[in-house]
């Protein structure tokens, strides 16, 4: 369902953009009226302000229709969330949230205090005095 509104919502905003540019402004009669072409008769004696106006006027109308259709088929969704956010991390991430496991950089019997390369062994390490203040 939201899928078909929001089809026809595509559409419709394409409609809405092709009419308002096949209008024309305010200024064109100026234009008409010196002989720079016919004063819009492709669209019948009364020009093409009444059609294309009223055409523009429903599409613009049904826009707004979907457009309010496809906020409450958004907000009665539940669940159904696409936000990055509230994803839950892979499986991988969750088990080490450090990010220590994937490290392939450091040799295998460095660990990730990177303890080798003070050169004290990795037993002594783990065991520091308390930082006397």
């Amino acid at each position: 369902m939201h899928t078909v509104f929001l089809t026809i919502h595509v559409l419709l905003a394409i409609g809405v953009i092709g009419l308002v540019l096949m209008q024309q402004g305010k200024g064109a009669d100026a234009g008409a009226a010196f002989g720079s072409g016919s004063s819009a008769t492709v669209f019948g004696a009364g020009g093409s302000g009444s059609f294309l106006t009223r055409m523009t006027t429903a599409l613009a109308t049904l826009f707004f229709v979907t457009s309010l259709a496809l906020a409450v088929i958004a907000a009665n969704r539940g669940g159904d969330s696409d936000s990055v956010v509230d994803r839950a991390a892979p499986a991988a991430e969750q088990a080490d949230p450090a990010g220590t496991a994937g490290d392939s950089d450091l040799p295998a019997d460095e660990g990730a205090s990177g303890s080798g390369a003070t050169g004290g062994d990795s037993e002594s390490d783990g065991d520091l005095p308390p930082i006397e203040e």
